[in-house]
């Protein structure tokens, strides 16, 4: 495979000279732009669940990687003669015609495998856009670190970390020959050597992290940063000895927590389904995944062996790639419930391609954390059982049976009015456009956001400490 920089001519440009050229490109079209837009206004039908903005934004800078660490890696990806694991034909389409190669902006993989984790590419892509299209932005770019609340590291860390996992599976855990950890190491080296990760010691540089295995190596490296991640279980610590909490399950403040983190949405896989569209629902409760899991996800195969037999409930394995993704659109929109329990991690995308389906969640998960709560009520549209209730025979069968038209019918009308905040896709090519107001994007900014305060805190206090003293290990009990 060709060392990391010179699979693009294009590689060593930065950020910061892509981000001109596009500015430049608008400047000429802007005009076009206005005049075929309607002088009506589009009003967004915000959800109700949605609180109202408190801030008129968030002012980021965006680190000034080379391409090589983050489009330079997509042009690499659509390089590949295929991908080896789970590929799809919409990959092996835009393969054929050698665009993804060739574009400054090529677009993110289809393979659900990896679509799954792209936040990383529409937060970018957000972020890219000309300052003239992004006044429906949250986030407010500034060309200068000192003027920013937040800085973004542009790696896209879920990317690299999937192509290792594609090309050399076997060398990911290792740093002898890893193509991925060499990238984590030119990021770290990177930040840690400009004045705005000195100044605050990286507690105000935003990484995405959706992949549970991206920046395997270096995590304790940005542990003090806001790490956008899609739930903590790749994160979790067993071992209670390597602190004072008295919880056998712990995660250490120091890598992950609720206080300073950001849990994001995973890219629903399947398309949206519109409140007017919904038709009868005839059977009761859907999954479709795999059986076997690891870790938490034992739940999982216990749960599959209770419900496989019971009248109205559909249990499938498989992945909703390009041969079930129909399967997984017809079962999803056909029952009244969608089973969500806990896999190798708390949480998946299945629970979100539920939402888009408008089929209520049944979340057999107690370790969960899920986005942008304190924006949204989770209980407004989803069911919360406990792993101990649902391992009972026939008890998560009557349970949802209980439910009333009417009960379900509420559900299914606040999920409608929830299923813009979890979706990324601004229908613009990479991204670069106007985002929705009440879009993903726009909301993990505002959780960003709602994070500044203790953010300046922990850098003021860590400036008053003596040289020599070290920052105390905490934790965030659960």
């Amino acid at each position: 495979m060709p060392p990391i920089h010179k699979n693009n001519n294009n590689a060593h440009f930065s950020i910061s000279t892509l981000f001109l050229f596009f500015a430049v490109i608008s400047i000429f079209s802007l005009a076009f732009f206005f005049s075929s837009s309607s002088t009506t206004p589009t009003v967004s039908h915000r959800s109700l669940t949605l609180q109202p903005l408190t801030s008129s934004g968030i002012n980021v800078y965006v680190a000034d990687l080379p391409k090589s660490l983050n489009y330079g890696l997509l042009n690499r990806y659509w390089s590949l003669d295929s991908d080896s694991r789970l590929g799809s034909d919409a990959d092996r389409e835009i393969r054929s015609t050698n665009s993804g190669k060739t574009l400054e902006i090529p677009p993110y993989p289809e393979n659900p495998i990896i679509k799954q984790y792209s936040a990383e590419y529409w937060i970018m892509g957000d972020l890219m856009t000309p300052p003239q299209l992004r006044s429906g932005s949250f986030a407010k770019r500034v060309l200068d670190a000192r003027d920013a609340d937040v800085v973004f590291v542009p790696f896209f860390a879920t990317l690299s970390a999937e192509l290792q996992l594609g090309t050399a599976k076997g060398v990911f855990r290792k740093k002898v020959g890893n193509e991925d950890y060499q990238r984590q190491r030119e990021v770290i080296d990177f930040v840690k050597k400009t004045p705005a990760w000195n100044r605050s010691g990286g507690r105000d540089h935003v990484f995405v992290l959706t992949d549970p295995v991206a920046m395997w190596h270096v995590k304790d490296e940005i542990a003090p940063a806001v790490l956008l991640v899609v739930d903590f279980g790749g994160w979790y610590r067993l071992d209670s000895k390597s602190s004072n909490c008295t919880s056998s399950e712990m995660i250490q403040h120091t890598q992950v927590s609720v206080i300073k983190d950001v849990i994001v949405p995973y890219t629903h896989l399947l398309p949206s389904l519109h409140l007017s569209e919904n038709q009868k629902r005839h059977n009761l409760l859907y999954f479709k995944g795999a059986k076997h899991r690891h870790r938490g996800g034992l739940v999982r195969e216990k749960l599959w062996d209770l419900l496989n037999n019971e009248p109205g409930v559909i249990m499938e394995e498989g992945f909703p790639n390009a041969t079930g993704r129909e399967q997984s659109i017809q079962g999803m929109r056909t029952s009244e419930f969608c089973l969500h329990p806990a896999g190798d991690t708390p949480t998946s995308c299945r629970l979100f391609d539920a939402i888009q389906s408008l089929c209520i969640p049944v979340i057999v998960s107690d370790n969960i954390e899920l986005p942008f709560e304190g924006m949204v009520d989770y209980t407004e549209f989803s069911v919360f059982v406990a792993v101990g209730d649902a391992l009972k025979p026939s008890w998560l069968v009557k349970h949802l049976q209980s439910f009333s038209k009417q009960q379900k019918d509420m559900f299914r009308q606040n999920m409608a009015r929830a299923q813009p905040m979890f979706v990324y896709d601004n229908g613009h090519p990479g991204g670069i456009g106007p985002v929705p107001l009440d879009g993903a994007v726009n909301n993990i900014w505002k959780k960003v956001h709602q994070k500044l305060p203790m953010i300046k805190e922990a850098i003021i206090r860590e400036k008053r400490k003596p040289p020599g003293v070290l920052v105390p290990r905490r934790c965030q009990c659960t």
